[in-house]
Parts: structure tokens; C-alpha cells; sequence
């Protein structure tokens, strides 16, 4: 999945989602800084809403200054 950015916001986001026994790891990359966050859901939420979940994460991560 990737999204459109702005300026002043991220550029293309990469998720990657992992099954890990009875949850999903999902990892949200940005293209342009490498900057990454994972965050660890249950099966039971569709990839869609994790994904929402971690690029709000990586958006809040690079307001705060990335890294």
C-alpha cells in the first residue's frame, strides 16, 4: 500500500504486514526518510484499519522530527 504525500508531509508509505501466531505485525515505512514504525494488532482487525493504524503512527513519528 502507498499513499500520496505532500510537502510538508510524508511521501509514499510502504506497509508490510507479518503474522506472528495469533496477531499481525504491521511495519509502515517512508520512502523518502526510511523512517520506520511497527505496531503488533489481532488477526481479527482487517488489514485495512492496521494500516490506517500505522501510518498515523509513522505521520505522528515524523511531525515529531523522525528518528
Amino acid at each position: 500500500m502507498t499513499q500520496g504525500g505532500t510537502p510538508s508531509g510524508p511521501g509514499r508509505i510502504f506497509l508490510e504486514f507479518t503474522r506472528v501466531g495469533r496477531q499481525v505485525k504491521v511495519s509502515a515505512i517512508d520512502e523518502a526518510t526510511g523512517v520506520e514504525v511497527s505496531m503488533i494488532g489481532p488477526l481479527t482487525v482487517s488489514q485495512e484499519e492496521l494500516g490506517r493504524l500505522a501510518v498515523r503512527k509513522l505521520k505522528r513519528r515524523l511531525e515529531q522530527g523522525g528518528a
